[in-house]
């Protein structure tokens, strides 16, 4: 593993979301990237994060990218592009699926649902414009219809245990262990929110994340990750249905070799002020600041029970008991095993 840094998952071309009109609601604070438009917290982010955990309150993920798929042969057509088996995919039964470079590196994950007529999938902010791009090249003479829906439908989450009712608006709804992501029509964001109370921000949704050792694509990942290294196996890639670009290599890895670095979880330090930033480098603390760098930080966050974590990405031959630092500070970090080495 080089030891540059990962480049900041802000980057790129894609035009910033449009602003959410939640962001007028009061002590609302705007997130920064990659979750720009969207409210970072509404003043107090314990309090939110124990809503969520308490299974109450909603995410405001308007700001992630939207895109349907309808027609007779969307499911055995999306089944040859993606890495997740959906041939046969039961009407409302949520799963996660990726779409790899011909080398098998992960350029999209999409969060995806079918209602029955249509496949509903959510992925990164500002994403859609290229997953776009990249189904309707392969389209050929599949009867489908492919569509990007951002501007009309918006993204909100609904933790697990909410008891909250679903608007009879709602398109779709993609239920797993972790909540409910709704489909809902932007123009009803207002009024879902008056209804559904308290608002919560990506901050509390992200420290969850964290808390659940679940990867996001563009702060997990980088341009050269491939499935095996953050644990998408399974859950995001079927090992027994091929026919899709990149397949070769997550065969090879998984028959033949381990994966060259591995999702680690760590618990930080709580005497330091600073939180790492995405890209901070990872390295032995016995070797200090001037040691080598054998990974980086990819997600930190401030926990209202286990006090700063983070994922990190950390070479696979990195000892799972070896004490580590991250960050400028040498913040102390105690790693647990997200992928076996």
């Amino acid at each position: 593993m080089s030891s540059s840094s990962p480049s900041n998952p802000s980057s790129g071309s894609a035009p910033a979301a449009t602003p959410s009109p939640l962001l007028t609601l009061p002590g609302a604070v705007a997130a920064e990237a990659p979750d720009e438009g969207v409210a970072a917290h509404y003043g107090d982010l314990f309090k939110e994060q124990r809503a969520l955990a308490d299974g109450t309150g909603f995410v405001d993920l308007s700001h992630r990218g939207v895109v349907t798929v309808s027609g007779d042969d969307r499911l055995t057509w999306l089944h040859l592009l993606l890495t997740q088996h959906v041939e046969r995919l039961p009407a409302r039964q949520a799963t996660e699926a990726l779409i790899l470079s011909a080398n098998g590196h992960i350029e999209q994950e999409l969060q995806l649902v079918d209602d029955g007529a249509t496949v509903w999938m959510h992925t990164e902010p500002g994403k859609q414009g290229e997953l776009l791009a990249y189904l309707e090249s392969m389209r050929f003479f599949y009867r489908v219809e492919i569509a990007d829906r951002t501007s009309e439908v918006a993204v909100v989450h609904l933790p697990a245990g909410s008891i909250a009712e679903v608007p009879a608006s709602v398109h779709a709804v993609r239920e797993t262990a972790h909540g409910r992501d709704l489909f809902l029509p932007r123009a009803e964001l207002s009024a879902f929110a008056a209804s559904h109370a308290p608002a919560v921000g990506v901050l509390a949704h992200e420290a969850l994340r964290v808390e659940e050792r679940r990867p996001r694509l563009g702060m997990e990942t980088d341009h050269r990750t491939i499935p095996h290294e953050v644990g998408w196996i399974g859950s995001a890639v079927h090992l027994e249905k091929g026919c899709y670009r990149g397949q070769e290599t997550v065969a090879r890895v998984h028959n033949l070799g381990k994966p060259p670095r591995r999702l680690v979880f760590l618990h930080l330090d709580g005497s330091e002020v600073r939180l790492p930033a995405h890209g901070d480098a990872v390295r032995l603390a016995a070797t200090g600041l001037e040691g080598r760098q054998i990974g980086f930080v990819t997600t930190s966050a401030r926990h209202h029970e286990l006090g700063p974590i983070a994922l990190a990405l950390v070479k696979r031959n990195v000892a799972p008991d070896a004490e580590l630092i991250v960050g400028p500070d040498a913040t102390a970090a105690a790693q647990e095993t997200v992928v076996a080495p």
